[in-house]
């Protein structure tokens, strides 16, 4: 097992810039998601760490190792790609042992490790099956075996899960991450997919236009986010916006607009003092009957989902969602009071985007 480090990557095509001076540290065996859309390159990131595409200026060390100028075979990495990339006229177990064969390991050591792995990834019934033969989640299973015989100081996962069907995912998500537990090996993982990063990672670098927008561990990118990309792509529904301004009054900050006036108590926004964005994940949301509720508008859509109910609700002209229990009566044209803690907000500026921080009065 090793750390990583991502020293200043950039990387261009011509007159392209895809990366921006990317600055990374993995502490051995931890789980670093990138997160982002597609085009944000994350991929373009994950291949320069394989070895697979050549940064156009920094560094990259696996543990004490600069390899940047390293092959691929000689990093001592293992990848699973999102097509499997299997040998199809190969058996699971000849799968998951040919890069040991390759190697030169013996026949004995193969088989030890293709069966620790087997075991590990309960698949040792199929060992002589042929990937002709499997399912999207057995195929995935047997990618990860091949990966795990390796031993690697760093596993690469590039989006995974995306061929699987939503349970498969589910469970593969899970398999992925007792097998991080176990086995404790660094890891780095692509996808676009905010739930996986949610529950996989130790640290997630969410990203956009080949710069990391936050980078940090999956409780702090939700509850305070950097900016409000991050604080709209994480969270599904997304957080809400709403657009007002911040007043100061002797007993502390007032945030204010058309159906909305939400006190900040004794804490200080001094200096955006004219229009920002207030955020709340629609969790945050309290339906109450109390007439001088923070938040104040009318319903437009219910969406019961089951364990919950989704709300569009029209605060002024400025739609927001709201989580509410599920077994909420309301209708459209009803008028709803919500109340906020205001711990769980967050403010942003409205022209930089970025996250204002609120902070207590002298």
């Amino acid at each position: 097992m090793a750390s990583l480090s991502i020293s200043n990557i950039k990387k261009s095509y011509g007159a392209l810039n895809v990366l921006h001076g990317i600055e990374i540290r993995v502490p051995d065996g931890g789980f670093l998601v990138l997160l982002g859309p597609s085009g944000c390159g994350k991929s373009t990131l994950l291949n320069i760490i394989a070895g697979l595409d050549d940064p156009s200026v920094g560094d990259i060390a696996i543990g004490d190792r600069t390899v940047t100028a390293l092959a691929p075979k000689d990093r001592n990495i293992a990848m699973v790609f999102q097509s499997y990339a299997l040998y199809p006229t190969m058996s699971v177990a000849r799968n998951i042992g040919f890069g040991l064969e390759m190697r030169g390991v013996s026949e004995q050591e193969r088989k030890s490790e293709i069966a620790k792995a087997a075991e590990m990834l309960q698949i040792g019934h199929l060992l002589d099956r042929r990937p002709a033969n499997l399912s999207g989640g057995q195929r995935q299973r047997v990618a990860m075996g091949r990966a795990i015989v390796r031993h690697p100081d760093l596993f690469l996962f590039d989006e995974p899960l995306s061929n699987l069907d939503a349970k498969l995912r589910v469970e593969m998500r899970t398999e992925i991450k007792r097998l991080h537990e176990r086995l404790g090996t660094t890891t780095v993982y692509v996808t676009h997919d905010q739930v996986e990063a949610m529950t996989l990672a130790t640290e997630v670098a969410v990203m956009k236009g080949g710069y990391v927008q936050q980078l940090a561990d999956p409780r702090t990118i939700y509850e305070r986010p950097a900016n409000m990309f991050v604080a709209g792509f994480i969270g599904s529904p997304a957080m809400n916006f709403i657009k007002g301004r911040v007043v100061s009054e002797a007993s502390g900050s007032l945030f204010e607009c058309s159906g909305v006036k939400l006190s900040l108590g004794a804490l200080s926004v001094d200096g955006y003092h004219q229009v920002c964005i207030l955020g709340v994940r629609p969790e945050e949301l309290k339906v109450t009957s109390t007439v001088n509720a923070a938040l104040t508008g009318v319903i437009d859509v219910v969406e019961p989902t089951g364990p919950d109910t989704m709300v569009t609700v029209l605060i002024g002209d400025q739609p927001i969602v709201a989580r509410v229990e599920p077994r909420f009566r309301g209708r459209r044209g009803d008028v709803i009071h919500f109340n906020v803690d205001r711990e769980s907000i967050s403010l942003f500026d409205a022209e930089t985007e970025n996250r204002i921080d609120i902070r207590p009065m002298n």
